[in-house]
């Protein structure tokens, strides 16, 4: 953790939704000016995309068929360890991103599935913001959790997530059911041990939980919106959350545990704002004391 350069992590599943709170918080980064130093998860894959489809064959031709995205084998995870601790300390570090489609590949001259050369972060941000997969873990070898400043999960029920990563992949990646339905089971071993765990150390977790049947996700036609839902807000430590404020702000909300507050799903953009923006002033509170 560090006051002078802080760092804040959005983690979460294939599917969870933390590009739509990616958006939340650059708001509220646009709102009151804060100079963010954007960092995705994708770009701390070990493997570009023909690269993984190469190793994922030698893994099924071995007998494993459990290598995927989450688990060690196929992630960077000392490197990015390296760039959050080098970043509380020095304000820098070294970054780059995974060009995903052919409008994010087009300004770099290079073939969508590949990564932009490695980078420095340039001088003078306020922060580092980094979401993706793995902004929480911990293993053996990293820890890269005791880095972060402000951590946040987003974590709908299992269901609503392989919902939205079909619903995603299909769509916007043109893979077949039958395609996203084999990577959500060779995900499954890592997704236990490596992603699951993350969410006992996050600061905040969101979850949204659908109000409507969800009871194979591999049918569904559609994907429960958030008028549809109900969100669960955990905090881990509670202490110095304005509650009757948020309950009072949140209409229809109310707290099911000292910790949790349960409001609309359609009210999750503003909640996200009630909560962060306070936490993020505090955060460049104590930045300009460190400074």
């Amino acid at each position: 953790m560090s006051a002078k350069h802080p760092v804040v992590v959005i983690t979460g599943s294939s599917g969870a939704g933390t590009s739509t709170v990616l958006k939340t918080f650059s708001q509220i980064f646009r709102r009151e000016n804060m100079n963010a130093a954007y960092v995705e998860g994708d770009s701390f894959h070990r493997y570009d995309r023909m690269a993984m489809k190469e190793e994922m064959s030698k893994a099924i031709a071995s007998g494993d068929h459990t290598f995927s995205h989450f688990g060690p084998e196929a992630n960077l995870f000392e490197e990015l360890e390296t760039l959050f601790r080098e970043y509380g300390e020095t304000g820098s570090g070294k970054i780059r991103k995974y060009l995903h489609d052919d409008e994010e590949a087009a300004p770099y001259g290079q073939e969508p599935g590949t990564f932009t050369p490695w980078e420095t972060i340039p001088a003078g941000t306020d922060l580092l913001f980094y979401e993706g997969l793995h902004g929480a873990i911990t293993t053996e070898k990293v820890d890269i959790a005791s880095f972060a400043d402000l951590t946040v999960g987003v974590v709908p029920v299992i269901n609503l997530e392989w919902m939205q990563k079909l619903h995603r992949d299909k769509s916007k990646r043109g893979y077949s059911t039958e395609a996203v339905t084999e990577t959500i089971l060779r995900r499954m071993d890592d997704y236990v041990n490596y992603m699951c765990p993350q969410f006992s150390r996050t600061d905040v977790n969101f979850q949204r939980v659908p109000v409507v049947d969800t009871s194979n996700p591999f049918i569904a036609r559609t994907i429960p919106t958030n008028d549809e839902s109900m969100l669960v807000i955990r905090f881990k430590d509670p202490r110095g959350i304005d509650f009757p404020y948020l309950l009072s702000m949140l209409h229809d909300s109310f707290m099911s545990r000292p910790n949790t507050i349960v409001c609309p799903g359609g009210k999750m953009d503003l909640a996200m704002q009630l909560i962060f923006t306070p936490m993020l002033w505090r955060l460049m509170e104590r930045r300009s004391k460190a400074r």
